[in-house]
């Protein structure tokens, strides 16, 4: 394949979309085709799915979703974005942008979750084969910060439409502090791959995620 996939990780609040968006906007103004999506998301059913599994009103609904099928749920997300989007997108030599990959799945259903990362990695296997991104941007700012940002961030979706923004904003500091563990263990563990990024202001941040790119591209 002839494109280059690049996907960004971190908690809810660590900036990793907004810098997305940000190196998409580099990239298009070098003259790069860029293909950008979100995990879940990024298709018409990716889009059903992050509805089912983020969605706060959900559970009450349905009951309480199961771990295991909270992580098969993502990776039926995966798979369709691989189809879909990600591999015609690659074979077109074009540059996909992904907001979020199976590093999160082991984070937060692995780690968050309490289902390890065994289970999370032969699930990959079977659905994504060797499909990894060849750079992970992995933000990973001081862990009480991100979570302030994030609150910030729900408290005012709540005050606009009365609900929690999703399903995780509930769960309690543990959850979150098992999911930046997990991600400071990948940052160590994937080194070829992942170039991790601590605190800094948006410009400073931006400056190194651009850094990590054009060492590789």
């Amino acid at each position: 394949m002839a494109g280059f996939f690049i996907s960004f990780e971190g908690l809810d609040g660590s900036g990793k979309t907004t810098q997305l968006r940000r190196l998409e906007t580099f990239l298009i103004g070098r003259g790069r085709e860029v293909v950008s999506l979100r995990q879940p998301g990024g298709t018409a059913l990716g889009d059903r799915i992050r509805a089912v599994v983020l969605d706060s009103k959900t559970e009450a609904a349905v009951g309480k979703i199961a771990p295991m099928t909270e992580m098969a749920l993502m990776f039926a997300d995966r798979a369709q974005a691989i189809a879909e989007v990600i591999l015609p997108a690659l074979e077109a030599g074009k540059i996909v942008l992904c907001d979020r990959w199976t590093d999160s799945t082991e984070a937060y259903q692995g780690g968050g979750r309490g289902l390890g990362a065994e289970k999370v990695l032969e699930m990959h296997h079977a659905v994504c084969g060797d499909l990894w991104p060849a750079l992970t941007i992995l933000l990973l700012p001081d862990l009480q910060a991100s979570l302030k940002r994030a609150r910030r961030r729900n408290d005012r979706h709540i005050a606009a439409v009365g609900t929690d923004e999703n399903r995780f904003e509930t769960e309690g500091d543990g959850f979150y502090g098992r999911i930046h563990a997990v991600y400071t263990a990948i940052g160590y563990r994937e080194k070829a791959r992942v170039v991790t990024i601590g605190d800094g202001n948006l410009d400073e941040v931006e400056a190194a995620v651009r850094s990590a790119v054009l060492q590789r591209i």
